[in-house]
């Protein structure tokens, strides 16, 4: 076995790598990019944030994500409001066509397509998250 294929880091890579091309084909017929995916879960699950919330949501950093977030807006998917709390953050909001967008998402069951390509039953699913989990936080994510 060589080096490369003996680093956990490699492991993790290939294997974000492989999940993120399982995800492509499903995400393009809703014209999304893995990164907008993202950003739009983490509004679904809570509308009307902060940038920095969706950042400290997704762990993409402002430069990454405010390209993003203007993408989505132009698909008029979210606006991008000033905070009534403080006038120099952002909020961004759902639009009812972003909202709309979810029960698509849900419909072309991403998770279960996904999940149908890969041999690990509930438990080890289960593991690996937390694994995964534990070495973003360990990490300093």
């Amino acid at each position: 076995m060589s080096e490369l294929k003996k680093q956990v880091c490699f492991a993790l890579y290939s294997a974000s790598n492989a999940v993120m091309r399982a995800y492509r084909p499903l995400l393009d017929r809703l014209d999304l990019t893995y990164t907008q995916y993202l950003v739009m879960l983490s509004l679904w699950a809570e509308d009307g944030v902060s940038l920095k919330q969706i950042g400290q949501d997704t762990g993409l950093d402002a430069g990454t994500l405010t390209p993003i977030v203007k993408r989505l807006e132009s698909k008029g998917w979210l606006t991008r409001t000033v905070s009534a709390e403080d006038e120099r953050q952002k909020c961004v909001v759902l639009t009812d066509t972003g909202r709309a967008l979810q029960a698509e998402v849900r419909a072309s069951c991403l998770a279960d397509n996904l999940r149908n390509q890969v041999d690990l039953n509930d438990a080890e699913l289960t593991q690996l998250k937390g694994l995964c989990d534990r070495i973003s936080s360990q990490l300093g994510r």
